[in-house]
C-alpha cells in the first residue's frame, strides 16, 4: 500500500533556525465567480534533520507527527539547489 502521507513541493526562504527550515509553497486556483487565476503563498516550517537546505533550494516536503509546536512537515529531499 502507498504512503497516504500528502506531499508538497516550495522554496526554502529561511534556514536561520537550528533542524528548522522555513519552506513557501505557491499554489494555483481559478476564482470561483471571476476565473481569474489567482495564486495563493503558504509557508510551512519543515524539520532538516542535518540542516543542508540553504535559502532558495526547491525542496519537498511531507507530512509527519507534530515535531513542535508549529513543525508539522518534514524535508524528504532537495530537488534543485540554489544557484
Amino acid at each position: 500500500m502507498r504512503d497516504q502521507r500528502k506531499r508538497l513541493t516550495g522554496v526554502v526562504t529561511s534556514d536561520k533556525m537550528d533542524k528548522t527550515v522555513v519552506v513557501e509553497v505557491a499554489t494555483t486556483r481559478r476564482h470561483p465567480l471571476y476565473g481569474k487565476v489567482v495564486r495563493r503563498v503558504k509557508k510551512y516550517k519543515a524539520h532538516d534533520e542535518a540542516n543542508e537546505c540553504q535559502i532558495g533550494d526547491q525542496v519537498m516536503i511531507i507530512e509527519s507527527k507534530p515535531i513542535s509546536r508549529h513543525k508539522r512537515w518534514a524535508v524528504v529531499s532537495i530537488l534543485e539547489r540554489a544557484k
